[in-house]
């Protein structure tokens, strides 16, 4: 779930505050609640299939995670009604399930966030429901790559802006568009932590990367225009131009050397291959 609610401004990294770094056992940690969150990922992806509705995903999704310890973090914050975000098509984040039916040639955005003893992990996939259109493929692609290419840069010693820069390149050099006032967060002791990720920006730019800092890294991207609007319900965002959209975040852990650790992959063999 997103560090920014509605069509607003992302304020200057430099007026932002405290970036709380974590212990190796938080880590490990939040890596048990992303290994949850990841199988309930995988496990809505196996059942998301045309003529469910979202209202019954969220209710597999919740048992889900409630059988397997974990709390369903989404569920009350700020008053959101459900246990996960799924937003269909032209709906970039927020999407409170409900009466929505899951059709073929559909994309499916589904955001998850989860809380075990008290630490918290957060990630996102977009699926395609059968067979896509060219164009709408070649997004959740390009969603991938830029989610990659954004975790690459996660590394002790850059800057938030590398994180940014490299997923615009990958978006923009594809010919679609970042939606500009949603941003990925700092996570892990709670929801929503700085830094604010921006998905665009200029390289060597904003707070210092340092290990035991966790991140929700999260390109939402959209085929047309980057504006957005906010439903009435207050929660759901789509797109003004009514273009598809697709969303992938993963939380990760910036190391102290190399990469940094994907906190939200799947385990089980059966379920890796379904979510990044």
């Amino acid at each position: 779930m997103e560090g920014v609610w509605g069509n607003r401004e992302v304020p200057p990294a430099e007026t932002r505050t405290v970036i709380i770094r974590k212990s190796t056992q938080e880590v490990d940690g939040i890596a048990k609640a992303g290994e949850l969150v990841a199988e309930t990922i995988a496990l809505l992806g196996e059942q998301a299939q045309p003529g469910i509705t979202t209202a019954e995903l969220d209710r597999i999704a919740e048992d889900f995670i409630r059988e397997h310890g974990g709390v369903p973090t989404s569920k009350g914050y700020r008053g959101f009604p459900a246990a996960t975000c799924i937003s269909p098509n032209s709906m970039v984040v927020h999407g409170i399930p409900g009466a929505h039916r899951v059709d073929e040639g559909d994309l499916l955005s589904v955001d998850v966030g989860i809380t075990l003893d008290g630490l918290v992990a957060d990630s996102a996939y977009t699926f395609a429901i059968g067979e896509v259109d060219p164009e709408a493929h070649r997004l959740l692609e390009v969603g991938r790559q830029a989610l990659t290419a954004g975790i690459e840069q996660a590394r002790s010693g850059n800057r938030v802006g590398d994180i940014s820069h490299a997923v615009q390149q990958v978006v923009e050099g594809a010919g679609f568009s970042v939606v500009r006032s949603l941003v990925g967060h700092g996570v892990g002791r709670s929801y929503h932590e700085e830094p604010q990720i921006p998905n665009f920006g200029e390289p060597g730019r904003g707070p210092l990367l340092q290990s035991g800092m966790t991140l929700a890294i999260e390109p939402m991207i959209t085929v047309g225009d980057p504006e957005v609007y906010l439903h009435d319900d207050e929660w759901s965002i789509s797109t003004q131009d009514g273009s598809l959209a697709a969303h992938f975040e993963h939380t990760v852990a910036v190391a102290e050397e190399g990469p940094s650790r994907i906190l939200t992959a799947a385990k089980s063999r059966e379920r890796a291959g379904l979510v990044p």
